[in-house]
């Protein structure tokens, strides 16, 4: 990571500094300093391209020009403020590349996210019907599909055949964690001509392909290296939120309303348990919680668990209503049930089984209270972000599609795409990498609408959880484990 920000500080300038005034009444703010964080491009490489002119070939009737650029923080927070900006994305009066000598390579990695499809077929289709280019590959199965299914096994992807795939989950191409070989990667895209590589991945697959673009300059391969951000956590910086994620918010209501039903209709004492994607963010879970209105305690990695706190106030909550609803984050209670040093293929420790301990937790403490509790399970963590994309974030996935390609055929590498104050934007990933993953600010508005939603108790407010109650968390766990 530190060897792709120096090169990326050498290949082009960091950042570059302009001013600006805001009006606000009769008063002036001053905007001291504005950082555009500038993209690699490979010119600056010493590649010449084909310089070819975007004008009379696809008729695009507005240019975006190399100095156009969004400011990050639109928000002045006092009488002087200094903000980064960012390079915006769209059209380029000239191109890189020549389209007709053009073939790109589509791959997706990481786990599903809804919208993986609608961005390959928007991919396909600007690529294709709008800049007219030679060919496109899909890489099967991720990373790993460069290398372990043979040189002739990728698809041959065009505009009729991916017309129809934005109508179901998952993604055409297949996905896989790990099988990353820089080395190997950059010899199947020379061997196969290919000028453009787009990967649809989390932070971890776009420090994969940040390396792909150094080896690309190292070699003198004349390839633009493209990202475009997933992850079902919303978790990555800088962006204001990730293709998929409020798809996947209206598909974990559907769960919380299953467990309201079932802790209405089972009694006495009635309660269900939600466990949602969240690693290290607890987004999905806080926003699913103030979608449905329904929930009474939600818990989140960035907040710690205080039992002594939670369990009280879910039976306050269910002598007054008559049952209860709780969402629960993958990561959260790490705190609690410690940290696995077991990992995945690409790299993610494996989490603690959060779920299956709440549930414990809390029947233990209703015991202890000689109070009967009927507890109901439900996990759709794999059915939450298995689905289609819905209409909100299918057009973001065309956005992000766009602004990709419309990015590589000018010639930047090196980048990825997102919307930054709703405007598409490109970032440079050693960037995007630094500021991810991200967490919910445990003091922020989020967090602090979804105390007020669920009335529960707030242990924020306690700054930290002191070892006592720490120790007495873990003697509670203990003691509902059994010998």
């Amino acid at each position: 990571m530190r060897r792709a920000a120096q090169l990326l500080r050498r290949t082009a300038p960091y950042a570059l500094t302009g001013t600006a005034v805001a009006a606000c009444d009769d008063d002036r703010f001053t905007v001291e300093k504005v950082n555009v964080i500038k993209i690699p491009h490979l010119r600056d490489q010493g590649f010449p391209g084909a310089n070819k002119s975007n004008v009379a070939a696809f008729g695009y009737a507005k240019f975006v020009s190399d100095e156009d650029c969004v400011l990050g923080d639109i928000v002045l927070n006092g009488p002087s403020h200094t903000t980064k900006a960012y390079t915006r994305a769209g059209p380029r009066e000239k191109l890189h590349f020549d389209p007709q000598d053009t073939r790109c390579a589509i791959v997706t990695c990481g786990g599903l996210c809804p919208g993986l499809n609608t961005v390959v077929k928007n991919l396909v289709e600007i690529l294709e019907s709008r800049y007219g280019v030679e060919k496109i590959y899909g890489i099967k199965g991720g990373y790993r599909g460069f290398t372990s299914v043979g040189w002739d096994a990728p698809l041959e992807l065009t505009a009729d055949c991916v017309k129809d795939i934005h109508r179901e989950g998952g993604t055409l191409l297949g996905t896989s964690r790990g099988g990353f070989d820089a080395e190997k990667i950059v010899e199947w895209l020379r061997a196969k001509r290919v000028n453009q590589l787009y990967v649809i991945g989390g932070d971890g697959t776009h420090r994969g392909a940040y390396k792909l673009a150094e080896l690309c300059w190292e070699k003198g391969v004349d390839v633009s290296v493209a990202g475009v951000p997933k992850t079902i956590d919303n978790d990555i910086g800088i962006i204001d939120r990730s293709f998929g994620f409020m798809t996947a918010v209206s598909e974990a209501t559907r769960a919380i309303e299953a467990a309201r039903t079932e802790a209405e209709s089972n009694r006495p004492n009635g309660i269900g348990v939600v466990k949602l994607m969240g690693r290290s963010a607890g987004f999905l879970a806080a926003f699913a919680t103030l979608a449905s209105q329904d929930v009474d305690l939600c818990l989140v990695p960035e907040v710690p668990i205080v039992l002594e706190d939670a369990l009280p106030h879910l039976e306050r909550v269910v002598d007054k209503k008559g049952h209860a609803v709780v969402v629960v984050a993958e990561g959260a209670g790490e705190e609690l049930l410690g940290a696995s040093a077991e990992v995945d293929a690409g790299g993610n420790k494996k989490l603690p089984p959060i779920g299956a301990w709440l549930t414990k937790q809390i029947k233990s403490y209703f015991k202890s209270t000689n109070r009967e509790v009927t507890v109901k399970y439900i996990d759709p963590s794999y059915m939450v972000r298995s689905v289609p994309a819905d209409a909100g974030d299918s057009y973001l996935c065309m956005l992000l599609a766009h602004a990709a390609a419309h990015g590589a055929m000018a010639g930047y590498t090196g980048f990825t795409v997102g919307l930054v104050k709703n405007k598409s934007v490109m970032i440079p990933i050693p960037e995007l990498a630094r500021t991810s993953p991200r967490s919910m600010n445990a003091r922020g508005r989020t967090w602090e609408r979804v105390v007020a939603v669920t009335n529960q108790p707030c242990a924020v407010a306690r700054k930290e959880v002191s070892w006592a109650e720490k120790q007495h968390a873990r003697t509670m766990t203990n003691q509902a484990a059994g010998p």
